[in-house]
């Protein structure tokens, strides 16, 4: 206790004086853009989260949860098996909803003059699948898809870009040839238009539905599917299903959870989110050089101090300790402030959005651009934890340079120069 008496002298004897209004300024503004940096990140964070929730909601109203594929095919009493041994395992946490046969494949869509490259899949109008899509039409039904009218749902994105509505002719280049005596031809089936949907996600632009028995017919696979598709009870647990069923399942099969699927974009969108973390960390950088700045000044203005805290027995080492403890009060006080208010704007960031639109009578989101209708945010503990540990081991940092050249003045030498 009285090893540490000299430092608290110290402390003591500093915050009594008066200090200069300048590096007093220059602390109170270190203080406002460290807060200013820590609220900027946890609410541009929370914001980011909101939107991949979104995306992997709508996603999952038309992505299966789990794909089972296999080079032979899979009959339908194979999938009934198949469906009859996952169930059965109840010492797994997740529930396996359902298995349903899946047919899939890579198609050439055209019309007129306009061609775009979509994912074919085969459906069954009364499957759980169809229910959800139906909640997402915006033009036509599910229902309208009969077995042998050879019609198909797309989605909205290509519907767009190919100028098609429901009724309209559509023409499909099959990744299958047909050898005639005069030659080899690419295999085309002309379809028809039977419904448009819209989930707002990157699958509006890439993937269309047919019935899954003309989808047999067109791929010619007779009474055979490509795989099936696995519903869990619990979607964002499918990778921690599959990792914890890997040593049993078949071998012969290949499985892949949906975001494994969709790889290519959630890596897009945590690369984004490490982009833009690392930008806004330069708020949080500028504050840490306001605080160096600040206490340089310090330094150079408490000269006199230091050498009287010297006298009374404070050693080199009590002086570093007396400033890294000044700059890291400014530097945390900022910190808790723009944790406290980050949070709060994160968690009302929706509602304040929905008031100043009120307010303005214009959309900053608009519904049938954006195809949300309010903000999204999520606020997630790792993030807040990570943000809060990085802004202060800057602001640490920030005071070890400036401390340690206090820790350097001789007693002598200051009271000899200090007139």
């Amino acid at each position: 206790m009285l090893t540490n008496l000299p430092l608290f002298i110290g402390l003591r004897y500093m915050r009594s004086k008066r200090r200069d209004g300048f590096v007093s300024f220059i602390s109170v503004f270190s203080l406002a853009a460290m807060a200013l940096g820590v609220m900027a990140l946890i609410v541009v964070l929370s914001v980011m989260n909101g939107f991949d929730r979104e995306i992997k909601m709508r996603l999952l109203k038309v992505v299966p949860h789990v794909t089972v594929t296999s080079r032979q095919g899979l009959t339908a009493s194979e999938i009934q098996q198949l469906e009859r041994e996952l169930q059965a395992d109840t010492g797994q946490q997740q529930t396996v909803v359902s298995v349903v046969p899946m047919l899939q494949s890579f198609v050439m869509a055209s019309k007129a003059d306009h061609q775009t490259g979509l994912v074919l899949q085969g459906l069954d109008p009364v499957s759980k699948t169809a229910q959800r899509l139906t909640e997402n039409m915006i033009s036509g039904h599910v229902g309208q898809l009969q077995e042998g009218h050879f019609g198909v749902v797309i989605g909205s994105q290509i519907a767009r870009k190919l100028d098609l509505f429901v009724g309209d002719s559509l023409q499909l280049t099959l990744p299958k040839v047909t050898i005639t005596p005069a030659g080899v031809f690419p295999r085309i089936k002309r379809v028809t238009v039977t419904g448009i949907f819209q989930v707002g996600a990157q699958v509006d632009s890439s993937l269309a539905f047919i019935h899954y028995r003309d989808g047999q017919k067109l791929l010619q696979l007779g009474e055979r599917f490509h795989g099936a598709h696995v519903e869990l009870s619990d979607a964002f647990m499918a990778d921690r299903w599959l990792s914890a069923k890997r040593e049993g399942l078949d071998t012969g099969l290949q499985w892949r959870s949906w975001s494994e699927e969709m790889g290519t974009l959630f890596r897009a969108m945590r690369m984004e989110k490490v982009i833009v973390s690392l930008l806004l960390s330069v708020i949080i950088a500028v504050a840490a050089f306001n605080i160096v700045a600040s206490l340089v000044l310090m330094v150079a203005d408490k000269r006199k101090d230091i050498a009287v805290v010297r006298t009374l027995g404070a050693t080199s080492s009590m002086v570093v300790k007396i400033f890294v403890i000044q700059g890291l009060a400014v530097g945390s006080l900022g910190i808790l402030l723009g944790t406290v208010l980050g949070c709060l704007l994160a968690y009302f960031i929706g509602d304040i959005v929905a008031g100043i639109e009120q307010l303005s009578g214009s959309y900053m989101f608009d519904p049938s651009i954006y195809m949300i209708s309010a903000l999204p945010s999520k606020i997630l503990f790792t993030d807040v934890l990570a943000v809060v540990l990085g802004a202060w081991m800057i602001s640490l940092v920030a005071t070890l340079y400036p401390a340690w050249r206090a820790g350097k003045v001789l007693p002598a030498e200051a009271l000899r120069y200090d007139h």
